[in-house]
């Protein structure tokens, strides 16, 4: 297994995180940015291929310059290189953007044999970019991937899990896999580790550096097809409680009631 490229993505902590309504997004400034917890679990995934197999693993993020900690942190991790696309032409970006932009990187970066994506990211939660980066580049695709059981440099072998039934599937490569939290524990970095990753390079791409293989139409809002109108926030309820007081007879049958009129109980015959 030669190459294989992890695409990450920065999020703020969703349990601080404030949203901007009236503007229909996410303020990313009112929380500290980390990997995509299940782009830890693709991570994981592709350092374990390459510590049973050999090659090297390179990750790749879209975001602004804040996003280079979380490069850093996937090689600490066990990442061999990190590339950091950073640019205001990819601001504003939808999932067919972000994807359009992170495959073009990818064909700038030359040969690879697998591509192992998170199944979705904590504050998007759509799924779409790991398949939409496979229809870019044309290569096969396997999705909710939940195990990996055999490798070589042609094929892959994964257990994709699909509602309730399980699926054996072999791909050749390349490939682009995305993978749920299941595939494993991802490892924590070791104090050594992110001592090196704070030494290392991390190469930073503009607009400009994927040029010769990206149509600058198709990146960030300009390229972008989705519009979003509104955020609405769902309020959270607490657990709610009745007391029915009364003697036995007169207490089961307002319960009784109670759960009639919620549609829990069948209507009387």
């Amino acid at each position: 297994m030669a190459h294989i490229i992890v695409p990450i993505k920065q999020v703020p902590d969703m349990e601080r995180v404030k949203f901007d309504t009236e503007a229909g997004r996410i303020d990313r400034s009112s929380a500290s940015g980390e990997i995509n917890p299940f782009d830890l679990n693709a991570l994981e995934a592709a350092v374990q291929l390459k510590e049973k197999l050999g090659g090297t693993v390179t990750t790749i993020s879209m975001g602004p310059a804040q996003a280079e900690s979380s490069v850093r942190d996937s090689l600490a991790r066990g990442a061999d290189r990190g590339v950091l696309l950073a640019d205001k032409a990819f601001a504003g970006a939808d999932t067919w953007a972000t994807s359009y932009t992170l495959a073009s990187a990818i064909k700038k970066l030359g040969d690879y044999d697998l591509i192992v994506c998170g199944e979705k990211t904590v504050d998007g939660d759509t799924g779409q970019v790991g398949p939409e980066i496979a229809e870019w580049l044309n290569i096969p695709h396997v999705a909710y991937v939940s195990a990996v059981r055999d490798a070589n440099d042609k094929t892959i072998t994964v257990t994709c899990d699909m509602e309730s039934a399980s699926y054996g599937i072999e791909s050749p490569l390349p490939a682009l896999l995305t993978v749920t939290k299941d595939i494993n524990v991802p490892r924590l970095p070791s104090f050594a580790d992110k001592m090196k990753a704070r030494k290392a390079e991390i190469e930073k791409w503009s607009a400009a550096d994927i040029a010769d293989v990206a149509d600058p139409a198709n990146l960030g809002l300009k390229g972008s097809p989705t519009r979003l109108n509104k955020v609405i926030i769902p309020s959270e309820e607490g657990r709610k409680g009745e007391m029915f007081r009364g003697n036995l007879d007169e207490a089961t049958t307002k319960v009784a009631d109670a759960l009639q009129s919620l549609g829990l109980l069948g209507s009387a015959k």
